[in-house]
């Protein structure tokens, strides 16, 4: 008579597994959810995921802004050694409305696979506050007792992940505007502040985008749902090496992300953009259209 043995993953591979998702940070593939589909003005990237320097794997973003309506579709997929002891794939489609420098997000549905695990993640809004949660298979460690308790007032002023990802400022105002603010953000089960301050305006020349990027540093504030003891949670409260390049989606007032930055346990995982389908310049006014010039 034989019997298996389940062994837990040894600890570099949990720790690849860490970087690996923050890789993806937390923005992860639909089975289920339509695939985006580019509008005039839409804002779409192809982006390269690397962890330490090596490529892991790859996501595609479409943010479509109609009038005070907004949509973003985000995919994303593990590769090489990541995906081999991740087989991490996954995305996730939020909408809402634009109110004036700010977002009022209506729905998130977000579907992510591992090789352990397929779950999905559905939230509502409703007169500025999350109205309903659901989360399958639920998370098998929520009643830890480290865990800090979600409070109801937790879950107002807040919005998704997905929605953070898009930074609306104020007409004609100063573009570094779009790095100075806090971002209240409930992913469905923690609640964190993600705090940016300006810190240079860079250059961009990509395939479909040419112009200046604001430059922002990020930080990481755990408010509940977190766990407290955790070491991971202290490292990533006390770390300063976290950034995102944003630059404009054209004919609006809205900025979006063209390189994410997080330094990790492991090494510094980076999202940055090899394709963009518009390119945007700043103005007074704010962003608007430069065609490409067509490939000969």
């Amino acid at each position: 008579m034989t019997s298996s043995v389940v062994r837990r993953p040894g600890k570099a591979t949990r720790l690849l597994r860490c970087g690996a998702i923050a890789g993806m940070f937390a923005l992860s593939g639909l089975d289920g959810v339509p695939t985006a589909q580019a509008e005039d003005g839409a804002f779409t990237a192809t982006y390269n995921i690397s962890l330490a320097g090596v490529t892991i794997g790859g996501a595609t973003m479409v943010a479509n802004i109609n009038g005070a309506a907004y949509s973003v579709d985000l995919h994303a997929k593990l590769t090489g050694l990541a995906g081999v002891l991740t087989s991490g794939k996954g995305g996730a489609k939020s909408a809402g409305a634009l109110s004036g420098a700010g977002l009022s997000p209506a729905s998130l549905a977000v579907v992510s696979s591992t090789s352990d695990v397929t779950r999905t993640l559905r939230l509502a809004f409703a007169s500025g506050r999350v109205d309903a949660v659901e989360i399958k298979p639920p998370l098998e460690d929520w009643d830890r007792p480290d865990r800090v308790p979600v409070a109801e007032g937790d879950k107002r002023g807040v919005i998704d992940p997905l929605s953070a990802l898009l930074m609306p400022v104020a007409a004609g105002a100063d573009p570094k505007s779009a790095c100075q603010r806090t971002i209240p953000i409930f992913d469905g089960a923690t609640r964190f502040n993600v705090v940016l301050s300006y810190v240079r305006t860079a250059q961009v020349a990509k395939d479909g985008y040419r112009g200046p990027a604001i430059v922002c540093a990020a930080r990481y504030v755990p408010i509940s749902g977190h766990r407290a003891a955790r070491s991971v949670t202290r490292y990533m409260e006390q770390n300063r090496d976290m950034g995102a390049w944003l630059i404009p989606v054209a004919n609006t007032n809205v900025y979006a992300p063209y390189r994410i930055s997080v330094k990790t346990m492991i090494g510094t995982t980076v999202l940055e953009a090899t394709k963009l389908n518009v390119a945007g310049t700043l103005t007074a006014a704010g962003p608007t259209l430069v065609k490409s010039k067509p490939r000969d």
